[in-house]
């Protein structure tokens, strides 16, 4: 077993632990922490596939932005404890009824995989980290320089939205 391996399999369990952590937890806050260490076993993991622009970006906008987000949020709401759960009836087995449906597509796939024989072409060239990163950055802001503002200023709309319900709500019951 080489270095590579040992520590896929390591991260795997952290981000299997990380996920079972975020589904089990009746806090919120220790579920959205939970979830930030699953977010930074999966840049890890892009790291090891040598694409270390999406790492970097899964760490900030993922664990950093969003993340932030959601624990203003949980704060605000003052949600920190979840309440006792009210399942409906169907609920558990429609559950277990898709986790099976989902463990077996994995099963096939790993089956498919460990079956197939075909080799992936190498690149030609090995591209310039750096300038990979300078030309995605110039045709974001240059060519989709409006969508990307406009994703921008809805999810400012949105993080201003939730803010005055939330403060509308803690009024009036208040």
């Amino acid at each position: 077993m080489n270095s590579m391996l040992i520590l896929f399999i390591i991260l795997s369990l952290a981000a299997v632990l990380s996920a079972l952590g975020l589904l089990l937890s009746r806090s919120a806050v220790y579920a959205a922490l939970f979830l930030v260490l699953n977010f930074a076993c999966v840049a890890i993991f892009y790291l090891l596939l040598g694409a270390p622009f999406i790492a970097l970006t899964q760490i900030t906008v993922y664990a950093g932005a969003i993340m932030v987000l959601f624990l203003f949020v949980i704060m605000l709401l003052g949600a920190e404890k979840l309440p006792k759960s009210q399942s409906l009836p169907w609920q558990r087995p429609l559950a277990i009824g898709l986790a099976v449906v989902l463990l077996f597509e994995a099963g096939f796939l790993l089956f498919q995989r460990l079956h197939l024989t075909a080799t992936l072409a190498q690149p030609e060239a090995q591209i310039n980290s750096v300038d990979a990163i300078r030309t995605l950055g110039l045709t974001l802001f240059n060519q989709y320089l409006l969508p990307f503002e406009i994703t921008s200023i809805l999810l400012l709309v949105a993080m201003v939205g939730a803010i005055v319900l939330t403060k509308q709500e803690k009024g009036a019951a208040g």
